[in-house]
């Protein structure tokens, strides 16, 4: 463990070049005992019924990250979340909430939902996530559609899925949300309802650990 504290510690330090897009570019208009801790999450707008999870459902800790596909601050913590996960497979699940404060944002995530009913999410969304240099800002983000079908997206399926009333209902109720949170920059992460103060790798990772140790 400890050498991977160290591991991560030193995987921060790749992040400090993006250090002004967390600070800036994503600046956008207006917008514990462990059954304590999940009903207090369960409790606010931090977590909806129809959000995407990833990771067990009954989870006894649990990270909201409002998340924007064509944030590149949120391409750049994705690979580490996701190691927490890993670490974790029985005790964290990942909720994510969308946000759109970019120009190809709401696209993107409608091709993410449309993944979600075929039942291909997670292997789209890395997809996404790692071709978003190609795409990124471009409002018909045709080299996420590119990728989205490399990872198993029925490209045909989608484009009659993506205007769905269910998908319109949940970007609309996620903006609602974020407004009412007052979330000002992404990725803006939780864990257990806590608000991690300082965006990091190391900084997710320590708070997510202190939780589940915290369950012994």
């Amino acid at each position: 463990m400890q050498n991977r504290t160290l591991a991560l510690g030193l995987i921060a330090l790749s992040l400090i070049p993006l250090s002004a897009a967390f600070m800036f570019y994503e600046r956008p208009q207006d917008a514990r005992d462990t059954t304590t801790q999940n009903a207090k999450t369960d409790k606010t707008p931090l977590v909806r019924d129809y959000s995407p999870v990833i990771g067990p459902e009954n989870a006894p800790v649990t990270i909201v990250e409002f998340f924007d596909p064509s944030c590149e601050g949120c391409r750049a913590m994705h690979p580490y979340v996701k190691e927490i996960l890993a670490e974790y497979p029985d005790n964290v699940r990942l909720v994510l909430r969308y946000v759109l404060f970019h120009g190809g944002s709401e696209e993107a995530v409608r091709i993410l939902e449309a993944a979600r009913i075929q039942n291909v999410y997670e292997p789209v969304l890395d997809a996404v996530m790692e071709s978003q240099p190609q795409w990124h800002d471009d409002p018909e983000v045709k080299a996420a559609w590119t990728a989205a079908e490399s990872a198993g997206l029925d490209l045909e399926a989608a484009r009659n899925q993506l205007n769905s009333p269910d998908i319109d209902e949940t970007i609309k109720q996620d903006m609602n949300d974020v407004q009412s949170i007052k979330i000002k920059g992404t990725p803006t992460f939780y864990v257990n309802g806590q608000e991690l103060s300082k965006l990091g790798p190391q900084e997710l990772y320590d708070l997510v650990k202190s939780e589940v140790e915290a369950l012994n």
